[in-house]
């Protein structure tokens, strides 16, 4: 027979007890609440309400369901569930639950030795709170195993960040669809909470909506202003990544305190920490790809303030939290005010003044059309991939076993399938995935159009921030809905610009060099997939050395010097000369050059290989010739079509001298080319090859 929660006593509205919760919380004998909390903690204990609470950051939205949790335990109700986004955040919570007393736990992709432990707990009632992450809704086990159990027991359910479950939300994760799955399973008599500080009308209506789970009251909400007064905001635009480098070495010194550097990518992270580090300022770069202890430990030595900045991606972002936090920049600017305004939202929490600097730089649109262009694939491949579901059966079909039939990255095919999985199109078992038979699903292309289009809205909005002359806070104000916008008084469009000065030339200098400094070294494929995805071992009479890229795509360094040198069909000497060093630098004694001739650049690249063997004083051998013209490598998004477009598509002409060659292409967008070229030149006696590419895409 299933478990069913023991009824708990009424309790009195939070009050007095209450206020001593909140002050255990704090450590704070004087805490007092702030407007709407007191409420939103009697509609939760009392009532067993269903509640949304929109307030912006640093209101205490974690106050109302620690202190809620405390209460209801105490009146014999069920433990908590924390829905949680973030690990970072997940940790911070727990400190704090501690702090009442609370016995929580966490069960996340790092702690997997310890589920079977949690569980025993759980179901001996000596947890309080429990915090997972949304993709643990979506992990079979949990679901099987550990959901019904906590669905029977549970006193409150909390979403955290609940945006993340409307589509319409800046940080949307299809994993939130699950909570649908837990809010229909809870007993009535369950209390829920959502939380956000970033979500406007539009978002609101839908988590409501949502959150109400077919109960006939309505969800009651509170929803406050979204006002900073803490944080002074200025945008500067700074097109060049040379030019914000020397910014933040100029200015980051003079700011009091510690705080966080944004940036939109890992690879820009890690390239202005390295450029802070060399010019004596503390800093550590931050993101997602990280493994979770050095994270922890990047994070504590903020807390500490052995760091001057955290140079991070929005990996470090909802729910991280330090006080104290005097300043947040951006390097490059996000593709909503909305993200925008969730960032700037870890600074000035704890102080009276803050500054948040955007600055803007000329790569930021074409990086946010990426993300933009990632959200939703195309129709016609999302139903190639149904078709071969269908066709598999029982059998079902891997990721890596759908790549043939899609021409989409691994982790947009998993992605794509958790949508599906969500909506009811598809399932899991294990590594595989199965059609649902007879599934009601339609591919609902006017809904992602029309987010899609919201998304491009919100992008020609955050373009404007800080250009048409209004009060930047009341923009983000504006922005997120707030009922009542108005000026700031402190911003520099309120008042006057504070670091709009030109960086120091010197400096500018400086950061381009530092760009320019490291070329990329490129790995040796050692595996490649055959025609149905199987990854095999490729012989080492195929093998190349380990490559180098002069430049990355988009960077700030040595690519828009290559950009100019590809749309004019001819690189500057500087370029050939540079590529030169990096051979040199390599150690590699090189004996011929050869190219990979290119179809859209012409004689580009075999030019500049006889200038570079010019340089190197080494022969210039042409024994590459292309067999057959295929689309372009960029457009080719996984490894087995990325592959397939290559194969066949090149053959050697005569045999290459003895010695070491170096094969140079323009843009090594996957790899492919560059190694089975390679391979191929070594098949017809090349010693060794070395790779060599103008620009990297990664």
């Amino acid at each position: 027979m299933e478990a069913r929660p023991p009824t708990p006593t009424p309790p009195e509205e939070p009050s007095a007890a209450a206020v001593e919760r909140l002050r255990a919380l704090t450590a704070d004998p004087q805490a007092a609440f702030r407007p709407d909390q007191r409420e939103a903690i009697a509609d939760l204990v009392a009532d067993r309400a269903r509640v949304l609470c929109v307030q912006r950051t640093g209101w205490g939205k974690s106050a109302v369901y620690f202190v809620a949790t405390a209460l209801l335990r105490e009146a014999g109700a069920g433990p908590t569930l924390i829905i949680s986004p973030l690990l970072a955040l997940m940790r911070n919570q727990i400190a704090a639950a501690q702090r009442l007393g609370l016995r929580a736990r966490t069960i996340n992709s790092t702690n997997r030795d310890e589920w079977d432990e949690v569980r025993r707990d759980l179901a001996a009632g000596a947890i309080d709170l429990l915090l997972i992450s949304p993709e643990r809704l979506n992990n079979p086990r949990f679901r099987d195993d550990m959901l019904p159990l906590f669905a029977a027991s549970v006193g409150l359910l909390v979403i955290d960040e609940a945006h993340c479950i409307s589509d319409w939300g800046h940080d949307f994760r299809p994993d939130y669809r699950r909570v649908k799955d837990m809010l229909d399973a809870l007993p009535e008599q369950v209390a829920v909470l959502g939380t956000t500080a970033t979500a406007n009308d539009r978002v609101v209506q839908d988590v409501l909506e949502q959150l109400a789970g077919g109960r006939p009251e309505p969800l009651r909400s509170y929803r406050g202003a979204l006002a900073r007064t803490s944080l002074r905001l200025e945008a500067l635009e700074l097109p060049r990544p040379a030019q914000r480098l020397a910014w933040l070495v100029e200015h980051l010194p003079s700011l009091p305190g510690s705080g966080i550097v944004y940036t939109l990518t890992r690879r820009d992270a890690e390239q202005v920490a390295s450029f802070l580090m060399a010019r004596g300022i503390a800093a550590a770069a931050y993101s997602g790809e990280q493994e979770t202890g050095e994270r922890v430990a990047i994070e504590e030595r903020l807390l500490r303030n052995e760091l001057k900045a955290v140079v991070a991606t929005s990996a470090l972002g909802m729910g991280y939290d330090k006080a104290d936090l005097t300043f947040v920049v951006h390097f490059q600017a996000p593709g909503s005010a909305v993200s925008y305004y969730q960032q700037v939202g870890r600074a000035g929490r704890g102080v009276d003044h803050a500054d948040v600097v955007l600055l803007r730089g000329g790569e930021d649109r074409a990086i946010q059309d990426f993300f933009i262009e990632q959200a939703f694939p195309a129709q016609e491949r999302v139903n190639a991939v149904l078709a071969e579901l269908t066709a598999a059966g029982d059998e079902g079909r891997t990721t890596r076993e759908l790549m043939p039939v899609v021409n989409l990255g691994a982790g947009r095919i998993d992605a794509m399938l958790k949508v599906l999985d969500v909506e009811g199109a598809v399932r899991r078992e294990g590594s595989r995935w199965h059609e649902v038979p007879g599934a009601d699903w339609v591919y609902d292309a006017q809904r992602y159009a029309q987010v899609t289009a919201l998304r491009r809205a919100e992008q020609e909005a955050m373009a404007a921030f800080g250009t048409d002359g209004r009060c930047l806070m009341r923009t983000l104000q504006e922005q997120l809905d707030d009922p009542a916008p108005q000026d700031c008084g402190r911003c520099s469009v309120c008042t006057q610009p504070r670091f709009a000065q030109p960086p120091d030339p010197h400096l500018v200098e400086l950061a381009q060099r530092h760009l320019r400094s490291r070329p990329l070294e490129l790995e040796v494929r050692k595996m490649a997939p055959d025609a149905t995805g199987t990854m095999r071992k490729i012989p080492a009479d195929a093998l190349t050395e380990p490559g180098w890229a002069l430049a990355r795509i988009g960077d700030g360094g040595w690519w828009p010097a290559v950009e100019r040198g590809l749309r004019g069909g001819r690189l500057d000497d500087e370029i050939v000369v540079a590529l030169a060093d990096v051979v040199r630098g390599a150690g590699i004694p090189v004996g011929w050059v050869t190219s990979v001739p290119s179809a859209r650049l012409g004689d580009l690249c075999s030019d500049a290989a006889q200038r570079l063997a010019r340089e190197l004083a080494v022969p210039h051998v042409a024994l590459v010739v292309r067999t057959e013209e295929r689309p372009p490598q960029r457009e080719m998004a996984n490894a087995v079509q990325q592959t397939a477009n290559v194969r066949g598509a090149f053959a050697i002409a005569g045999r290459p001298p003895p010695a070491t060659g170096l094969l140079l292409d323009d843009r090594r967008f996957s790899g492919w080319t560059l190694a089975m070229v390679g391979g191929q030149l070594r098949r017809a006696g090349a010693d060794a090859v070395l790779p060599l590419a103008l620009a990297t895409a990664n």
